[in-house]
């Protein structure tokens, strides 16, 4: 059997993109001036997202909007982030395929639609848990109000949705008022020790000023792998971006990755001995 040479085709099969969005495709100001991003003149930026009360958050560079764009006509871009149902509607920017949000935990359909099957799924993942995310709120809510240290100033927010009828906690994030990223550090080394068998029910993922206190069963790397598998076309090719390091699971399912020239995931391949 002769294996054939390849040969242009003008009948393009559209890639799959799955995109984190936060500091990947945008960031904050105070961020685009920390890493000293090209193409953000104030005349180029371009507004990304909204806060609580509509006003600008978040910018892309001219770059960043033209990658955007470019991705969005040519691939089906399908976005994947830990902004919850609330938070992406905050973000105003158009899509138009599959959302992975919530660090995973919830898949929204091209309709807008909760995907049924993952959801119960969640349910059932999360219902056992809810206990031990109740007890993990207060123990911090305790913990900020007896140290008048390093650790005074964090802003616990419990993040839920509605899975089969039942309004259900997904995960924490914890904050530091002062952005004291050593502080949270620090806290993310103490809470094994704060219920038992922490480890067995939970993870930690720490990104600058960001702790999140997650179930394994909510990652975005098992909520891909069911799209994958269950939903999206296995002879299309795939590829996608993230800044952290909590995307590199669900990137190693894709046919290709990559990350910006900034964030967590490039410092920590920049740190490593090549």
């Amino acid at each position: 059997m002769t294996t054939p040479f390849f040969q242009a085709n003008p009948d393009i099969i559209k890639p799959y993109t799955l995109m984190d969005l936060d500091d990947t495709l945008f960031q904050t100001q105070r961020k685009i001036d920390a890493w000293n991003l090209p193409t953000t003149e104030p005349e180029n930026l371009v507004c990304a997202t909204v806060n609580k009360q509509g006003e600008p958050l978040s910018f892309m560079s001219q770059r960043q909007a033209s990658l955007f764009n470019w991705l969005l006509a040519s691939t089906e871009l399908i976005v994947v982030t830990a902004r919850d149902r609330d938070e992406i509607k905050r973000v105003k920017l158009p899509f138009y395929s599959w959302q992975v949000l919530t660090h995973g935990a919830i898949i929204l359909t091209a309709e807008g639609e909760l995907l049924s099957a993952w959801q119960q799924y969640m349910h059932e993942q999360l219902a056992p848990l809810q206990g031990k995310l109740k007890q993990l709120t207060d123990l911090i809510g305790n913990h900020n109000q007896e140290d008048v240290g390093a650790n005074n100033g964090l802003k616990l927010t419990s993040h839920s949705d509605v899975f089969i009828d039942n309004e259900l906690t997904i995960y924490l994030a914890i904050k530091h008022a002062q952005k004291d990223h050593q502080a949270l550090a620090d806290l993310a080394k103490q809470l094994p020790t704060l219920i038992p068998n922490f480890d067995q029910d939970f993870y930690v993922h720490v990104n600058a000023n960001n702790l999140a206190i997650l179930p394994h069963a909510v990652h975005k790397r098992h909520a891909v792998q069911f799209l994958l598998e269950n939903h999206l076309d296995s002879q299309r090719p795939s590829f996608g971006f993230g800044d952290s390091l909590a995307d590199l699971p669900f990137l190693q399912l894709l046919d290709w990755y990559g990350m910006p020239n900034h964030g967590q995931l490039h410092d920590h391949l920049s740190s490593q001995q090549l």
